[in-house]
């Protein structure tokens, strides 16, 4: 019988040391391109994301990954292809009645983006901005992001000579806005015109005639006044006057401005039967302002906001407002960058709107 073996043999090969010496190699790509029946470059052109491989080649490069359970090496494909493999989120100071000085329309967004950057393989970088900052200089001569998604109101404007120094330096970019015709740079935006159609249709269905419309009407907001002009389209449309001037009353997107914006509408003293808010935020401050004054909606005042964030239907009473899906706008956002952070062509894009009925206009 041989001898046991000696105890210091023992000790040598200890349960740790053994897992390190067992341990399978790492997988590499050319497991993959093997697995799969291609070509290593071709697995390379799958894991960049390449539209030239074909739907089937791509089904079975990614089943090979998950068989595998291969895990890209984010730095050194960042140093291969020059890309950090982040996109970085700016978002831009609204007035709100908190510290967060974020607009809640874009929360939801803001969780679409980051799903969307996880399901690209893209991290994702949020920086907070004010306008009156030099942010469009940060990312000249930075690696810290491969391109920007910009989210925030402002007047347009204000930063429209910072969007077109990205394009001359080149940076990649999308925002979150009005589709103007020659803008600077590519845009992700809701079809402001016909939404502030649907909500004056509505109104004019109901027997609506002196609407007011409360937040800005001039090209320093687009969004804003391509609703004024649905709204005022489809008033004419019906038969009546449209907007008129004398109740309209600038305001941005917060409930305090609404609340204001309502206040001074009723101190001009002119009658109206129901008003259009350019947002939900002012819409609900407005609502206030008229209970406070002894007018009820909808039975004196019909109210319809826009955008439908989650507080529009909790508001009392609750809100008909114009439906933008900020799901879908996160996902396009995303997705528009990555195709010119690869190269490929893009081009803005226009979501429809559509009408969300409730209390607050009667119907």
């Amino acid at each position: 019988m041989p001898a046991a073996p000696a105890a210091s043999t023992l000790r040598a090969m200890s349960p740790v040391q053994f897992q390190v010496r067992s341990k399978k190699t790492k997988t590499t790509s050319l497991d993959i391109a093997h697995r799969a029946g291609v070509s290593q470059a071709t697995v390379s052109r799958v894991l960049r994301g390449s539209p030239l491989v074909n739907a089937e080649t791509r089904r079975r490069v990614e089943a090979a990954v998950r068989e595998l359970n291969y895990k890209v090496d984010r730095h050194a494909s960042c140093l291969r292809t020059q890309r950090s493999g982040t996109l970085a989120l700016l978002l831009f100071e609204d007035p709100t009645p908190d510290e967060s000085h974020i607009n809640p329309f874009f929360l939801s967004m803001l969780g679409s983006i980051t799903r969307a950057c996880a399901k690209a393989g893209q991290d994702l970088l949020v920086s907070f901005q004010q306008l009156s900052d030099d942010w469009h200089a940060d990312y000249e001569d930075s690696m810290k992001a491969d391109g920007l998604i910009l989210l925030g109101y402002g007047d347009y404007l204000a930063y429209q000579g910072k969007l077109e120094k990205l394009v001359a330096q080149g940076t990649r970019f999308v925002r979150w806005g009005a589709v103007l015709p020659e803008q600077p740079g590519l845009s992700i935006g809701c079809d402001n015109f016909n939404g502030g159609r649907l909500a004056g249709a509505h109104l004019a269905g109901l027997g609506r005639r002196r609407v007011a419309f409360l937040g800005g009407a001039s090209s320093g907001c687009p969004e804003f006044l391509e609703r004024f002009r649905g709204c005022d389209a489809a008033l004419r449309e019906a038969g009546g006057g449209g907007l008129a001037p004398a109740l309209q009353v600038d305001a941005e997107s917060s409930e305090e401005h609404g609340y204001r914006a309502a206040a001074e509408l009723l101190a001009r003293g002119h009658a109206f039967d129901a008003v259009f808010a350019a947002s939900d935020l002012i819409a609900i401050g407005a609502m206030r302002a008229l209970s406070e004054h002894g007018l009820r909606v909808p039975e004196d005042v019909a109210v319809v906001g826009f955008d439908d964030i989650p507080m529009a239907r909790f508001a009392t009473p609750a809100l008909t407002t114009v439906f933008q899906d900020t799901q879908r706008a996160g996902e396009l956002l995303v997705e528009t960058l990555m195709k010119l952070v690869r190269g490929e062509p893009a081009e803005s894009i226009t979501l429809p709107a559509s009408l969300v009925v409730r209390r607050s206009s009667g119907a």
